[in-house]
């Protein structure tokens, strides 16, 4: 039989693509038997069998030496052998080093979450004490107040339970350290008789509220105080706001509170201007900061019901004012509670919550002092022009900026608040948000002060 014209694949060339393919088993971990399949299933492979086939002087012996010449299997096996037994060092060495990695991330973990925002040692502590009863959703604002809060150090929560419900005290305890719960002692009945059985209620409110602040401040020694309720929701900078009007509150002996709240913070009644801040004789409330010096002040002679009109009186007032913003830091979405929900319907339910956040630290709050604010506060009101309320219901105005309606009595300005859908009660005289007897609001777009006469010689206690 001739010669065939054949050419032979060396035994080299299939070699150097079994060691290729070793390098890749290495990365891969195959198994010797992957191994050879993937050595056997390669063109140069087929390529050799084939002119291995075609040649008529080779035998079967010959063919199994060539076979064994080339794949060396018990080489082949030994290799796999060795890099099996190092996979399995290098895996326990690995094992061991992520071990150590993970042990190392925990403790930087750890030590990030012990000095995160830290506040410098001349900064102030201020605590936040929410006050809970019976509702689950306090878990509502205790995420906001966790989420938004800078520092842990400088913001402590305490959460001042009421009621001893149940499922409201295990979803606090689920917090774990983050906040401090405390729980009021004094379950005991109030008896009340005649029309005040349906403010019970609101006798509870005073004794706990009572309580709690005695604890805070005496007990626990905190200097400065954040009041929040189960029942609001929270503006993004909530705690920048109280943290830059702190040094305001403490440095104005004409203040005696910080709020967050706009009682004609309704959609439409508020101006675009969420870095717009206000000095209010009337007590906001829901979501205010005090001091100690206060508390010290008032707690001797604590009302047994119904304390935020109880602080609104001339005696606590003493003709200081708190600061308010033009767009509510907080909102309450407590539909029920003991306004029974009507107030909520009517009201409440409409406050626009801030949701810009304003760097206030940044900025510079001195106008805010009532020597630098009266003067601006005066020529701003009394030097806008003055219309009657039919014209601004009507739009014909020629002037394009701030408009002043001036009210003469008690019932001139319910009658302009109504027409206006602001806030038409009185506090000991005082209009909610007044200040110096000016609600300011926003119509339509344009600012509108409600203002007495420019004369005006104080607030009329008889106006409640």
């Amino acid at each position: 039989m001739g010669r065939h014209n054949i050419h032979f694949v060396s035994s080299a060339a299939i070699d150097r693509e079994g060691q290729n393919l070793f390098c890749e088993m290495k990365c891969l971990t195959f198994t010797y038997s992957q191994y050879v399949e993937r050595i056997c299933c390669s063109l140069p492979f087929f390529v050799w069998w084939i002119s291995f086939l075609q040649c008529a002087n080779c035998t079967l012996s010959a063919c199994n030496d060539l076979f064994l010449q080339v794949f060396r299997p018990g080489k082949i096996q030994v290799q796999l052998d060795q890099l099996e037994q190092e996979l399995v060092e290098q895996g326990r060495a690995n094992a061991k080093l992520l071990s150590s990695l993970r042990e190392l991330k925990e403790k930087l973990l750890q030590a990030r979450n012990d000095t995160q925002g830290q506040p410098p040692k001349d900064a102030p502590v201020i605590a936040v004490l929410l006050f809970a009863c019976n509702r689950v959703t306090v878990k509502r604002p205790i995420d906001q107040l966790l989420q938004y809060r800078p520092s842990k150090h400088q913001f402590p929560i305490i959460v001042s339970q009421d009621c001893n419900h149940g499922l409201t005290t295990k979803a606090i305890l689920d917090y774990g350290d983050q906040l401090t719960l405390i729980k009021q002692p004094d379950q005991s009945d109030i008896p009340l008789v005649g029309k005040e059985k349906k403010f019970k209620g609101y006798y509870k409110i005073a004794r706990h509220y009572g309580w709690a602040l005695n604890k805070v401040f005496f007990e626990l020694n905190y200097d400065t105080v954040i009041i929040v309720e189960d029942d609001l929701e929270l503006s993004i900078d909530f705690f920048e706001y109280f943290l830059a009007l702190y040094p305001v509150l403490k440095s104005d002996p004409t203040l005696f509170c910080i709020s967050a709240w706009n009682d004609n913070g309704k959609t439409g009644l508020v101006g675009d201007d969420p870095e717009l801040l206000h000095r209010s004789d009337f007590f906001p409330g829901l979501g205010w900061m005090l001091t100690k010096d206060l508390w010290l002040e008032i707690h001797h002679n604590w009302p047994k019901s119904f304390w935020d009109d109880w602080i609104r009186q001339p005696e606590q007032r003493k003709d200081r004012a708190c600061i308010r913003p033009e767009v509510s830091r907080t909102k309450t979405f407590g539909k029920i509670g003991v306004s029974n929900g009507l107030f909520f319907e009517k009201h409440l339910k409409f406050i626009q919550l801030n949701k810009k956040f304003v760097p206030f630290t940044s900025k510079d709050l001195n106008y805010l002092k009532k020597d630098n604010y009266d003067v601006a506060f005066v020529k701003e009101v009394y030097g806008s022009p003055t219309i009657t309320l039919n014209q601004l219901l009507k739009g014909n105005l020629e002037t394009k900026g701030a408009i002043r309606i001036t009210y003469g009595s008690k019932d001139h300005f319910k009658t302009i608040a109504k027409k206006l859908a602001i806030m038409d009660d009185f506090k000991s005289g005082v209009p909610r948000t007044g200040y110096r007897g000016v609600v300011s609001v926003v119509y339509k777009g344009r600012r509108v002060y409600v203002a007495p006469p420019a004369d005006w010689k104080g607030y009329n206690k008889s106006w409640s």
